[in-house]
């Protein structure tokens, strides 16, 4: 196996992991959207999407690290997609 499907196999089953959490409990979504919205008002820096990433760790059964250089593919991932989200839901209004 490659390095690189070696990766993608590690991605693969993080984001697995993660899915699974939020089937078992999905109320993170909500959380994690409510806290993405109350952030993402004072801008979109890397220090509100650390800010982000801390208060989820800190209300759910997430766990993303405090340090942004210690963030998973995954965590970038779902960070990311919250921030899109929240930035579609603001150009609706």
């Amino acid at each position: 196996m490659s390095g690189s499907e070696i990766q993608k196999t590690r991605v693969i089953n993080e984001l697995r992991g993660f899915i699974r959490k939020l089937l078992q409990d999905p109320k993170i979504l909500e959380q994690s959207l409510v806290i993405a919205r109350q952030q993402l008002t004072e801008g979109n820096s890397s220090a509100a999407m650390a800010r982000i990433a801390n208060e989820i760790s800190d209300t759910t059964s997430v766990h993303i690290p405090e340090d942004p250089a210690e963030h998973s593919e995954a965590d970038k991932l779902f960070l990311e997609l919250l921030r899109e989200v929240v930035q579609e839901e603001q150009a609706l209004y």
